[in-house]
């Protein structure tokens, strides 16, 4: 047996067992760019290419060598990292204290929901634009594939509280369920949350109540199977 298949295995064995203790894994995630590829070739030049750093835990996403510089009323963030593949609208995830460094007021939205968000000019080595919304401090959310959806007892646009152990151990409220098969089981917060409660990458928060996306409230569920 190779490597690869001992380690799909393992992973196969931990997900079962967090799905079974109602336990998910967190991630902070820190500010970033999804750029449409228009403002690629705007900010990068014509026809330019993302180049992949590294493969992020959600599958076929990446983060991209390429950075830019936000720039706002009171200020500006440089080496601001831009995710890939680009998509059809660009989108700027910060946090709200990145927000008052720029001077500007994102409102707490989820991801893809940009209508009358706040705007942010862009600086890359190649160009500089100004979108008048697209900027955004995401909203906390599970990503679920349909089979952990199933163990778990949830739907998407559910939404869920999650528990937190350790010194600073808290319970985060309004936590979407949000169901793909796209996707890999994990929970993303912002950094400002993420500091808040003393939270590194790869802890888990515990599932402890559910709010029915139709209303209804379910504390203390019991899993599915």
């Amino acid at each position: 047996m190779n490597k690869e298949k001992i380690q799909a295995i393992v992973e196969e064995v931990v997900k079962a067992s967090l799905q079974e203790l109602k336990f998910v894994p967190i991630a902070a995630s820190n500010r970033h760019i999804h750029l449409s590829g228009e403002h690629v070739d705007r900010l990068f030049g014509r026809g330019y290419k993302l180049t992949k750093l590294k493969e992020l835990s959600q599958p076929n996403q990446f983060a991209a060598k390429e950075t830019v510089t936000l720039i706002g009323p009171n200020g500006k963030i440089q080496n601001v990292r831009v995710l890939g593949p680009s998509r059809g609208k660009t989108q700027v995830e910060i946090s709200l204290f990145d927000g008052f460094t720029l001077g500007v007021n994102p409102p707490i939205r989820q991801s893809g929901d940009l209508k009358g968000s706040a705007g942010i000019t862009i600086q890359g080595p190649r160009g500089q634009i100004q979108i008048q919304e697209g900027l955004i401090c995401a909203a906390r959310h599970v990503h679920m594939h349909p089979s952990d959806a199933e163990n778990f007892g949830v739907s998407d646009g559910d939404y869920v509280q999650v528990k937190t152990r350790g010194e600073r151990g808290i319970i985060f409220s309004n936590v979407l369920i949000r169901v793909s098969p796209k996707y890999r089981l994990e929970m993303h917060l912002d950094l400002d949350e993420a500091n808040a409660a003393n939270l590194k990458n790869g802890q888990l928060g515990e599932i402890v109540s559910i709010e029915r996306k139709g209303g209804g409230q379910l504390n203390g569920f019991e899993r599915n199977g």
